[in-house]
């Protein structure tokens, strides 16, 4: 019989079996698997810690996707995250900040494998669009996608597009609920506009910033699907992540249990890159202000 006391727990039951299903199990299961040889084809044989020994001590590669994701989150978020903060400052003066929005927010609802297309044709050589309109000022573009040295900067500058409308919208948000009040009190004691972003502006939006920081670099580390259609994982491995990694150990070569392993590698790293902003986060974030 449902009586008032029981009724809320009846509701949360469904939610209870979705998170059991499709979070708790999948997790259990592929953290037992990381513990074992497994091909899909036959049934999973416990090796212990073999897997992470491998990863670690016999597979240079694994550790170069390692290398290039710290390239990569770094490029994205170094890149991305002061680029919107501007745009979202400048657009928020604007008559016509509504528009802006909207046309920032359109990659952003658009099929990332429609952008990777739309990209390579875009930075592909010789014949690609950037290199045609380089080649009418006297300037040879260079092969984008398939040279190493310009790989990771092609990736890395179509990701930061791709993400700059939605960190946007949230600095705008951010700047909106800043008392303006706050500036003209500055400007009226002699502030020059530099000086009130500096101490005003800045301080006060720290917390956006913080969660921006959280969010890209967590989705920078464990992103690949752009990587994949745009390079493949690029010349000589040059933009091959950890995630697209993992992605081709597992559904291409079908070493589910390696791949399994490498999967709780990258969520350790995950998990402590996050643990650490968080720090940074009760130390002088939200609660400072």
């Amino acid at each position: 019989m449902v009586t008032q006391k029981t009724a809320p727990y009846l509701f949360l039951v469904p939610v209870l079996l979705f998170g059991l299903v499709f979070f708790a199990l999948p997790l259990v299961a592929s953290l037992y698997l990381s513990f074992t040889s497994w091909n899909s084809l036959v049934a999973p044989r416990w090796i212990g810690l073999a897997n992470y020994e491998h990863l670690f001590t016999r597979d240079p590669l694994f550790l170069k996707t390692l290398l290039n994701t710290l390239v990569f989150t770094v490029g994205v978020v170094g890149i991305g995250v002061p680029a919107s903060l501007l745009l979202a400052g400048v657009f928020s003066r604007s008559r016509y900040q509504a528009l802006w929005r909207s046309i920032y927010s359109l990659p952003m609802v658009t099929n990332v494998v429609a952008v990777g297309f739309i990209w390579w044709f875009v930075l592909a050589d010789p014949w690609g669009v950037l290199n045609r309109l380089l080649a009418l000022i006297g300037i040879a573009g260079p092969a984008w996608l398939n040279d190493p040295s310009t790989a990771m900067i092609a990736v890395v500058m179509v990701f930061v597009w791709m993400h700059l409308g939605q960190n946007m919208l949230l600095f705008s948000a951010g700047l909106g609920a800043i008392d303006e009040s706050l500036h003209e009190a500055a400007r009226i004691d002699g502030a020059s506009e530099a000086r009130i972003f500096w101490s005003i502006t800045l301080p006060l939006l720290r917390p956006t910033i913080l969660f921006v920081l959280i969010t890209s670099v967590i989705t920078a580390i464990s992103y690949f699907a752009l990587i994949l259609v745009l390079t493949e994982g690029g010349p000589v491995n040059s933009t091959n992540v950890t995630a697209l990694y993992i992605y081709g150990m597992a559904f291409t070569d079908l070493r589910l249990g390696r791949a399994s392993a490498a999967a709780y590698v990258l969520l350790v790293v995950i998990f402590l890159v996050s643990l650490l902003q968080l720090r940074v986060l009760r130390r002088g974030g939200v609660e400072a202000y």
